[in-house]
């Protein structure tokens, strides 16, 4: 099933939960789209799909300069995965398609 459209999610690391939705478009082997939170809206950059597994990352500069890394997989109406916080670890991802 493609990842294309939106989806509401909530990240947990070890700074706690945020609420947040994903925008995807794929397109062959790229994956584009944005990421809405509390620190605003982000375009997603290096993004691509093999199957249901998906790779991308997020530029955030609130509440400071952080790139996280981003993988995970869609089943369906779910998706989860695993993110990278630069030097302060790492955390979860999980929810479901909105639209």
């Amino acid at each position: 099933m493609s990842a294309d459209g939106t989806w509401n999610v909530t990240a947990t690391s070890p700074m706690g939960s945020q609420n947040a939705t994903l925008t995807f478009k794929t397109d062959g082997s790229s994956l584009s789209g944005s990421m809405s939170g509390q620190q605003g809206t982000t375009e997603i950059s290096g993004g691509s799909v093999d199957g249901n597994d998906l790779k991308w990352s997020v530029a955030l500069t609130q509440p400071m300069p952080i790139t996280l890394e981003f993988t995970a997989s869609v089943d369906g109406d779910s998706i989860s995965g695993n993110f990278k916080i630069g030097a302060f670890g790492s955390g979860t991802l999980s929810g479901t398609r909105a639209s």
